[in-house]
């Protein structure tokens, strides 16, 4: 989740609202799904981000997603991603070599250096679909990603 400058904190609680509310619709409870979130800015917020073993309910996820605060900065979006393929796509943090993975990224703009993100997203094979959502008057880009092999 993007929260940089452009962001501000009442459409970084949107955001928070539209993850906990997409939290609530999958089978988290059940153990078949596994959700991990991630916030960025000039760097990646490591300090509250959530792996995809941390959490069992959606109950938890949600309390977790609420607790994540905004601190604004730049649009490093190529910094998150590669976080999200390194640090958390990991068996270490929660993934399962045999389930596909689905990368989420919510963001109001352009990444600061889109040639970066480019090179992170194509390099890695990542960039399966685009959609559109609207959080609060700003446009939030959601890009979904998957993790190939």
């Amino acid at each position: 989740m993007d929260e940089s400058g452009s962001v501000g904190d009442n459409d970084f609680d949107e955001m928070k609202t539209f993850v906990s509310d997409l939290v609530a619709r999958l089978d988290v409870n059940s153990g078949f799904t596994r959700v991990g979130v991630v916030s960025f800015a000039t760097a990646v917020d490591t300090a509250e981000h959530i792996d995809l073993d941390d959490y069992t309910t959606v109950a938890q996820i949600q309390s977790a997603i609420a607790g994540m605060s905004y601190t604004g900065g730049w649009t490093n979006t190529h910094l998150a991603l590669e976080y999200v393929r390194t640090s958390m796509l990991t068996a270490g943090a929660g993934d399962r070599s045999d389930v596909q993975n689905v990368v989420v990224v919510l963001t109001d703009g352009e990444s600061t250096d889109p040639d970066e993100t480019l090179v992170c997203t194509l390099l890695h094979s990542m960039i399966s679909a685009s959609v559109s959502l609207s959080v609060n008057q700003s446009l939030c880009h959601a890009t979904s990603l998957r993790k190939n092999g």
